[in-house]
């Protein structure tokens, strides 16, 4: 299973940058997870349009799923591959984003793409992978983080969250950790994000194997943010770049 980063800023892009979104491949198959602002464009950089096999999204904040509606015009005008694409999301993301592109009323993106909702704790299959969601705790929308299985190999994934025990549960003994780091130290906690101090205490209580900080706000050193997570977690960190690769689980 590779994990490949399209975007990793969090909140809003920087100069040249992108907002959350990763591709996750496996024998062929490849889930597009997350798809914020300009990940749509970096997505076509490692693979065809037509070959997307499935998305996944973690929430209705535009970080997360903006470039959803490009996608959507792509593969439904321009005809970039066949209608009927397995899309997973939180129950109710799809009664609001299906709004912004509908035709008087007509609901067009339920004809690109196969809609699945899901709530906490619900396991499904996609391609060659076992997905399990998980209720994170956030802010305005209902947020899953994601823990994605191919070969008893696991990659985890927060999407946001605040600190919150099932964001443990959900990394528990991952072979890789994708963790929300969006705030440093001298920075006022929130109960909907994490600091990458936080991000790495959450992977230490988990046990994970190698913990990859994302979402971190782009006018924050992301060598800081390294720097203050080697103080809580001792296994392998590192900083989610457009373009990096990990082999999960070797």
């Amino acid at each position: 299973m590779r994990l490949t980063v399209l975007g990793s800023h969090g909140t809003w892009p920087g100069v040249n940058g992108q907002c959350s979104g990763y591709l996750v491949s496996h024998e062929g198959f490849h889930l597009w997870l997350d798809a914020g602002t300009g990940t749509f464009a970096r997505v076509q950089e490692h693979i065809a349009v037509a070959d997307i096999g499935a998305m996944l999204i973690t929430h209705g904040h535009a970080d997360h799923f903006l470039d959803v509606i490009p996608h959507f015009y792509a593969r439904h005008y321009g005809r970039m591959g066949e209608p009927g694409l397995p899309f997973f999301s939180p129950e109710g993301f799809m009664d609001s984003a299906s709004m912004l592109v509908a035709e008087s009323g007509r609901d067009v993106m339920s004809e690109a793409y196969a809609i699945e909702p899901l709530t906490h704790g619900q396991v499904f299959e996609v391609g060659p992978f076992r997905v399990t969601a998980f209720e994170m705790t956030h802010i305005g929308v209902y947020s899953l983080g994601y823990r994605i299985e191919a070969d008893d190999h696991v990659l985890a994934y927060t999407g946001d969250t605040g600190p919150c025990e099932n964001a443990v549960d959900l990394a528990r003994g991952a072979d890789l950790f994708l963790c929300e780091a969006t705030y440093q130290d001298h920075q006022e906690s929130t109960f909907f994000h994490l600091s990458a101090s936080e991000a790495a205490q959450h992977a230490a209580k988990a046990d994970v194997r190698r913990l990859v900080l994302t979402h971190i706000t782009p006018d924050l050193d992301p060598g800081t943010s390294l720097e203050q997570a080697t103080h809580h977690f001792e296994g392998a960190i590192d900083v989610a770049i457009p373009d990096d690769q990990w082999e999960v689980g070797s």
